[in-house]
């Protein structure tokens, strides 16, 4: 039988309790998630997620981010005004799906001891190049030496980003970033890539 893409996330959050250090377990602790339950707010706020933003912003946002994401790049940099004005704060789930090295790279970006000043600094450096390219500039690379991936990957890391996959397949999301808002009455929206209708659909009003 075939099943909705809002689906069973039971072997997702076996796999999530299992990964990672102790503190990023106990982000996990306070959710029982059943067999056959949808992905709920309280299942993204207890996934690990690297912050983006102060933590009283009003509107909080997740963003499914392969560090081999130029598009995810462009979604860092245009977020700015919402994210530095205290409107958002941006809640990175990292994944690894789309170049062999983004496994050790979301490896190197966990073991940081600050994986948000890591995660910013690193966007930050591609943000002009990306932008570049996509207004009919020369290709951009997003391997640089200020980001090396750890090799080998640690198991709990592994086991941990299979887990945010599950969990980013489960919201059919098939594109990176994938950003996962709630809207005014409680329903959970995701899409895959960077929003046709703009930023405002998704972060608000400035």
């Amino acid at each position: 039988m075939n099943k909705s893409p809002l689906v069973s996330l039971a072997a997702a959050m076996l796999l999530a309790l299992a990964s990672f250090d102790a503190p990023a377990q106990a982000q996990w602790s306070g959710v029982a998630q059943r067999q056959g339950a949808p992905v709920t707010p309280d299942v993204l706020q207890h996934t690990r997620w690297i912050a983006d933003g102060r933590d009283d912003a009003p509107r909080k946002v997740y963003v499914f981010l392969d560090a081999n994401c130029v598009y995810c790049a462009k979604f860092w940099a245009d977020a700015r005004p919402w994210v530095d004005g205290g409107k958002v704060q941006l809640r990175y789930i990292l994944v690894a799906v789309i170049a062999p090295t983004s496994a050790g790279k979301a490896a190197t970006l966990l073991g940081d001891p600050d994986p948000a000043k890591r995660l910013a600094a690193f966007e930050r450096s591609h943000a002009f190049g990306v932008a570049r390219m996509m207004q009919g500039g020369p290709r951009h690379s997003m391997q640089d030496a200020s980001l090396p991936p750890t090799a080998p990957v640690p198991e709990a890391v592994a086991r941990g980003l299979q887990a945010s996959e599950g969990l980013m397949n489960a919201l059919n999301l098939r594109g990176t970033p994938g950003i996962v808002f709630q809207r005014p009455d409680g329903q959970l929206v995701a899409l895959g890539g960077m929003p046709a209708n703009g930023l405002g659909s998704i972060l608000g009003p400035l």
